[in-house]
């Protein structure tokens, strides 16, 4: 009876993914890292004032990076063209970009925490069990 529970949630989980590769919201880095069971998470802060254009394209490089790393192809793409507004030190451009950014970010978080629960649930119906 528990195989049928597994076996639902991973094809769950596999019309998300689907779904999200479709949407371009991940790439293949993803599935790589899926592979890796890291906890670690690291968390970016972005500041609004849009003063100081060259560190506002430091933190745009690093989350252009760190979403690369993790296969999210919509964030890192729009982390670019904000940068690229930050460079010809386009206010109206940054905050635009920001907006769009914080839209993507969420909308990636969010799909991520339902296929992150997909597979805690899939691996709990196939009775694995974590140290505790």
């Amino acid at each position: 009876m528990l195989g049928l529970g597994v076996d639902r949630l991973q094809a769950d989980i596999n019309r998300l993914l689907t779904s999200l590769f479709h949407q371009g919201v991940l790439d293949e880095q993803f599935l790589q890292l899926q592979q890796l069971q890291d906890d670690t998470s690291p968390t970016f802060v972005m500041d609004r004032e849009f003063s100081d254009y060259k560190k506002i394209g430091l933190h745009l490089n690093q989350l252009v990076g760190s979403s690369s790393s993790i296969g999210a192809r919509r964030v890192r793409n729009v982390c670019a063209a904000f940068r690229s507004a930050s460079e010809l030190n386009n206010r109206p451009g940054c905050l635009r970009g920001l907006e769009v950014v914080e839209h993507e970010y969420h909308y990636l978080k969010n799909m991520m925490h339902e296929l992150f629960q997909l597979e805690q649930q899939r691996l709990l119906a196939a009775g694995v069990r974590y140290p505790v």
